[in-house]
């Protein structure tokens, strides 16, 4: 860890990324409960990325947030941009999970993440559908609400859950392909449409599995932070190459570890 960044600075840093990410996501909610067509216009940036009115001022919220009290870190937003510095870097999605908020399905969040050195040392996500922030500092453990929760004891797929996501710049036909192979093993599959939110599942141990293959790093470094800390088995690329073009993430229970491990090997990704 650079030393810059001890075990009080992190901390610190945590407790302002949970406040900061329960307050602007309950704005969020409140403007899209209470916005209207025209406050909710949709601009087109590409396949599956949007932009609304609600994503540039949770963005701005969120930065002025946490700048204003560690000036000196660097930022990185989805919508905005930015660069990841030499000292440490907030990655942040102000809204996961944006089509979904868009039309009012409630599974979208927050997903704020601190890196330093090319490790994720805070994770912080914030779950819109139950009003509630998950957490995680790295080697201190997961936490919803501040307690403590962990990855499921799964073993038998046939008792899984599992959630994947797809992005339109991936093949469609594997993306089908691992859906058959799952549900032949007996599993159970959604996809919901928000990474961040999905990787918490599995931090909780509501799901056992998440996977896609190409997200965004602000779509997922907070998320997978959370889910090891949560004792789930987490593959995702060196965060350095996430920052700079996106890649996979696979995370999962870790009784199933040699279930799944022909992702891991699929993706070419250390365990």
């Amino acid at each position: 860890m650079n030393s810059a960044f001890d075990t009080s600075a992190l901390t610190a840093r945590a407790e302002v990324a949970i406040d900061v990410a329960r307050k602007v996501g309950r704005e969020a909610a409140r403007f899209r409960r209470e916005g209207n067509s025209g406050a909710l216009h949709v601009e087109n940036k590409g396949l599956q990325d949007f932009v609304t009115v609600a994503d540039r001022q949770a963005e701005q919220a969120i930065r002025e947030g946490l700048l204003a009290r560690f000036p000196d870190d660097t930022f990185m937003g989805e919508e905005t941009g930015g660069k990841s510095g030499s000292a440490g870097t907030w990655v942040v999605d102000p809204i996961d999970g944006t089509t979904n908020y868009i039309r009012g399905f409630r599974h979208w969040g927050v997903s704020i993440a601190f890196v330093v050195g090319g490790k994720v040392e805070i994770g912080v996500v914030y779950d819109a559908a139950n009003d509630q922030v998950f957490s995680a500092i790295r080697g201190r453990g997961a936490l919803k609400e501040g307690q403590p929760i962990h990855a499921a004891p799964t073993t038998d797929p046939a008792n899984a859950i599992v959630v994947l996501g797809h992005s339109r710049k991936t093949s469609f036909d594997d993306y089908a392909a691992l859906s058959k192979r799952l549900y032949e093993r007996g599993m159970d599959y959604r996809r919901m449409g928000a990474a961040a939110v999905d990787l918490v599942r599995v931090a909780e141990g509501v799901s056992d599995l998440f996977y896609e293959r190409h997200l965004n790093a602000w779509d997922m470094l907070a998320g997978a932070l959370i889910a090891a800390e949560a004792g789930a088995k987490v593959a995702i690329p060196p965060v350095a190459m996430l920052l700079e073009d996106g890649g996979p993430v696979i995370a999962h229970s870790p009784g199933l570890a040699e279930e799944f491990a022909f992702l891991v090997e699929f993706e070419g990704l250390a365990g």
